[in-house]
């Protein structure tokens, strides 16, 4: 039986109001033959997990850029265990310092992304770390 295609849900946390980098990752996630659903600027955790759980995405990977990643990106995993939803793998884009990293990951970021990564990269990355859920 072929698995289903992934459905990659593409969300902005917060006030940044800077999308390019998530357009251009969502294009890239299409090319790349994925589902994905991009939910626009200035979403709350709240309502990415709301989009993520009622599209039955299978990853959600979060663009921010405006320094406040350390507390929108762990409620976002937050709330996926809350909705016992912690199944789909999150993971980050954006300026995030390094220092910063080790903590987002023990918080449930799978994996993140900082600028000068390639596309390809994180599609790949994608590709070799999240399986379809059942």
């Amino acid at each position: 039986m072929a698995s289903r295609t992934l459905r990659v849900l593409v969300g902005k946390p917060g006030l940044d109001g800077h999308d390019r980098g998530a357009k251009i990752i969502a294009r890239a996630f299409r090319d790349a033959g994925f589902e994905v659903i991009y939910t626009g600027l200035h979403q709350t955790p709240e309502q990415i997990v709301s989009a993520a759980i009622q599209e039955d995405v299978d990853c959600v990977g979060l663009s921010i850029l405006s320094g406040a990643h350390n507390t929108l990106l762990p409620r976002v995993c937050q709330l996926l265990r809350d909705k016992s939803a912690d199944d789909i793998k999150v993971f980050s884009g954006g300026v995030i310092p390094e220092d910063d990293i080790p903590g987002l990951k023990a918080a449930g970021i799978s994996e993140v992304f900082t600028p000068g990564t390639s596309t390809e990269a994180i599609v790949s990355w994608v590709k070799t770390n999240v399986i379809p859920r059942a």
